[in-house]
């Protein structure tokens, strides 16, 4: 069962890599796997929203709910430094 302070501890994993770039990874439903890149834009008390870039120069903006996250519907990947991707601490 997860908790209030679960999401808040989502929330605060995920607020440290505000404008930094990530990897969502989701069901897309049979057999299909969605993966979405983009900057994480913004934290808010519920959701978190990645403005993705396209390859027709538009930006999409999606939004995902920590409860996601911590059911592992989603996963979240953050890019390092070294210029490979690690799984979030959101995540433990």
């Amino acid at each position: 069962m997860i908790v209030r302070n679960d999401v808040d501890s989502c929330r605060k994993g995920m607020e440290a890599h505000v404008g930094k770039r990530i990897r969502l990874k989701s069901s897309g439903g049979r057999k299909r796997t969605i993966i979405q890149e983009g900057i994480l834009d913004n934290c808010y008390p519920n959701v978190f929203t990645v403005r993705c870039s396209r390859r027709n120069s538009y930006q999409e903006l999606v939004s995902y709910s920590y409860v996601d996250v911590l059911t592992r519907v989603v996963e979240v990947a953050v890019e390092s430094t070294a210029a490979k991707m690690n799984p979030s601490p959101a995540l433990s």
